[in-house]
């Protein structure tokens, strides 16, 4: 990816109140069914009618209205789920995370992902990151190459950092279960901490049996999408960590839903991104902010990833993670200068 599309939501209430939201996904369709311009034209045609003239504060009625007259449209939901709850706490003079129960913790831990493919430049990369306390967790895409090449490279990574840093991979369900168990086992052996999604999205019991039969936990993405795909994965005897997406859930509200099956069952929580713009960021940093804890932190760094931004302020990165940023609803403020800029 060279470049990055986001459909910026503003949505008028009858009070004057603005709401923001985003959805964004990554590479076009290279994610999922939904694209940038599915998701304009299906809010645009859809899903704004169904919500034009209802009570904009009952953001419960608000989903059940579009989760029973549309199916799927996840990242639709989510940005216009996003855009009601930043109205609703500019409205009550709160912070979407207040709205959501109150802030357990106002500075997130945020990793980096190495992704030159030179073993060199990416520790190079990793140690410049540590010096500069940005990020000291480092996660490697995996799976484009033969397992021994990309379990060289992977180790010689780890070898380097030492204990200085986590270093994870994400296969991206790259691997058949047979070579998950090659690579895994030679992953673990190398010490790598956290390996994410080595299968496909719907081989749930190769999941489980890929938990179970190593030390070494498994991280569940595509193969976790809501509370109902957690329970079946819990059901099932997984044990391991959920990665939690606003965007996959249909918003905060889901996303939560499945953070709380997963705290209910002993499953470990990663906060995961698909490459949001900082305002689809700092909602998931609002929700993020209301858990106990993310024992395996996040990936929260869409923003770092963009060469301007569309805001006022920047989200804060600082000491290996970023701060919930401050102020009611969302705390972000569109740049209409920089927005008509880069509007298309």
């Amino acid at each position: 990816m060279a470049c990055q599309t986001m459909v910026i939501i503003r949505m008028h209430h009858s009070d004057g109140i603005e709401g923001l939201g985003e959805g964004t996904t990554i590479g076009g369709l290279a994610y999922g069914p939904e694209s940038p311009e599915s998701i304009k034209r299906n809010i645009d045609t859809y899903l704004a009618p169904l919500l034009i003239g209802q009570p904009s504060q009952n953001i419960h009625h608000a989903r059940a209205l579009l989760n029973r007259h549309a199916r799927g449209n996840m990242i639709a939901k989510s940005a216009l789920e996003m855009a009601l709850l930043d109205a609703q706490g500019k409205r009550l003079g709160l912070s979407v995370a207040e709205l959501l129960g109150g802030v357990r913790q106002d500075h997130i831990p945020v990793l980096w992902t190495l992704a030159s493919g030179d073993t060199a430049k990416d520790i190079d990369e990793a140690m410049l990151r540590l010096e500069q306390r940005r990020h000291c967790d480092f996660k490697l895409k995996i799976g484009a190459n033969p397992v021994g090449q990309d379990v060289r490279h992977v180790a010689a990574i780890k070898e380097a950092l030492g204990d200085r840093a986590s270093v994870r991979v994400d296969v991206n369900q790259a691997w058949d279960e047979s070579t998950a168990v090659r690579g895994i086992q030679a992953l673990q052996e190398a010490g790598i901490e956290l390996i994410e999604q080595p299968i496909g999205a719907r081989e749930h019991a190769g999941l489980v049996r890929l938990a179970n039969r190593f030390n070494v936990p498994m991280l569940a993405d595509e193969a976790v999408q809501d509370a109902r795909d957690g329970l079946d994965l819990v059901c099932s005897g997984f044990s391991g960590a959920f990665a939690l997406k606003l965007a996959k859930s249909g918003g905060i509200y889901g996303a939560l839903e499945l953070a709380h099956v997963a705290q209910a069952a002993g499953i470990g929580l990663y906060g995961g991104t698909l490459l949001e713009g900082t305002i689809g960021t700092a909602a998931s940093l609002h929700a993020w902010a209301t858990l106990p804890t993310m024992t395996w932190g996040t990936e929260m760094f869409g923003p770092l990833l963009l060469q301007d931004d569309i805001v006022v302020s920047p989200l804060d990165y600082t000491e290996f993670g970023v701060s919930l940023p401050p102020g009611p609803g969302l705390g972000i403020t569109l740049d209409e200068d920089k927005l008509a800029h880069y509007a298309r």
